[in-house]
């Protein structure tokens, strides 16, 4: 019995652990968004171009809009890599 609470009490440890540790998904926003209906501002922005919007939008009582991230220049910029230091050459 104590072997089998050891063991669930690893186990949950491991199940926590993985939990906290996880990152999120990168979620990246594209310059279409369906919007209306079932979607709240500024709606699903997963589309790259103004006619893929159209056809997913098609028969849902949707539109298609610019993403506003995009429009107003707000769009997520990767953060930028720190420079690498660089030793100078040791002279011969």
């Amino acid at each position: 019995m104590r072997k089998t609470q050891l063991a669930l009490l690893t186990l949950g440890a491991a199940v926590l652990a993985g939990f906290v540790t996880a990152t999120p998904a990168a979620a990246r926003d594209y310059p279409w968004c369906a919007q209306g209906g079932e979607y709240d501002y500024p709606g699903e922005c997963a589309y790259s171009t103004y006619e893929q919007c159209q056809a997913s939008v098609s028969g849902r009582l949707l539109y298609c809009d610019r993403n506003p991230r995009f429009a107003f220049g707000l769009e997520q910029v990767p953060p930028t890599r720190p420079h690498r230091r660089v030793r100078p050459a040791a002279p011969y």
